[in-house]
């Protein structure tokens, strides 16, 4: 275990492109790849916390790579490697801080869609069951208790918000509308064919994947051909941050489930005065920041470690 965590992987050398909430991507001397660094950073509501989660940009690295061996036959990804000795010359002098945390992908056009697929009803899908019957738009059938499996896994997309802004959860019709019919139904498509076969390898595993958020991307054909670019897989995949994992064996349907992701600290942040508007720090301490206690820090941490070695049988 790492006692301190990476809040930034600081490359000095290479080209950052862009500091997400989690990961930081790099530039290579390989103009068709990219440098994906997990780092510990952590966020809910949209919030960046100030302190970080040791070793979580790990499990989320081997828990993406489980995943990308496994699901690779439903449709191929951006991954190249993970072995920092062969990744490109500029990256390897820095093997240290990379071990287990960076991955080499293949550039993608990134889908402006979260394509998020949902198998049970909770969080935002719930909230908006109560007051509409309706989850983005979609009608489901009355009578409907918190965190029950429905009928048929659901297909909900949200748009893909610039950092700091909110993600706005969107009917499938205006989906298709910003990316193209034709290429909205392979994304749904290939989304839930993912969580379908992923949903039943977990409950293996004694979890049950409840939701989780794919994200997709454009690449030119293996061919070479100029005909129609392929689509694949980008950015993680199946992990803590992404996907809502419950115990099996405790669900009980008709209320919050515990979990194995990020509601925990979702819980904590609210407990301890969040709310919409408090972004940047308690009330009374805007612009400071969010800071987790230590308590919050390990149990996070735990559960991230829980879900790794349920699914994969390993720790780190």
């Amino acid at each position: 275990m790492s006692s301190e965590a990476l809040i930034d992987s600081n490359l000095q050398g290479l080209q950052l492109l862009n500091k997400g909430k989690v990961r930081d991507v790099y530039a290579t001397s390989d103009p068709n790849l990219i440098l994906f660094v997990a780092s510990d950073r952590i966020s809910a509501y949209d919030v960046i916390l100030r302190n970080g989660v040791p070793d979580k940009g790990k499990v989320l690295t081997k828990i993406s790579l489980f995943w990308f061996k496994k699901l690779a036959h439903v449709l191929p990804t951006h991954f190249i490697t993970a072995d920092v000795d062969k990744m490109p010359m500029e990256v390897r002098p820095f093997r240290e801080k990379l071990e287990g945390r960076a991955m080499l992908v293949q550039k993608a056009k990134v889908i402006p869609l979260e394509a998020i697929v949902r198998g049970y009803i909770t969080g935002s899908g719930w909230a908006e069951y109560k007051e509409s019957g309706t989850v983005h738009g979609i009608s489901l059938p009355a009578g409907l208790v918190e965190s029950q499996k429905l009928p048929e896994p659901l297909f909900t997309p949200s748009t893909k918000a610039e950092q700091g802004q909110h993600d706005e959860n969107i009917s499938p019709t205006k989906a298709a509308s910003l990316i193209g019919h034709e290429l909205y139904a392979k994304v749904e498509r290939a989304a839930l064919a993912l969580y379908k076969e992923a949903a039943d390898f977990a409950l293996t595993r004694g979890l049950i994947l409840a939701d989780t958020k794919f994200e997709f991307g454009l690449v030119p054909a293996a061919d070479g051909s100029a005909g129609e670019d392929t689509l694949i897989l980008v950015d993680e995949l199946l992990t803590p941050d992404s996907s809502r994992y419950w115990p099996a064996a405790e669900y009980a349907p008709g209320g919050p489930q515990p979990s194995f992701d990020k509601q925990y600290l979702r819980d904590w942040l609210t407990q301890t005065g969040f709310r919409k508007g408090l972004e940047s720090g308690p009330e009374g301490k805007e612009g400071e920041g969010w800071v987790m206690a230590d308590d919050v820090v390990q149990g996070t941490r735990k559960r991230y470690l829980e879900a790794l070695e349920m699914l994969t049988g390993s720790g780190l």
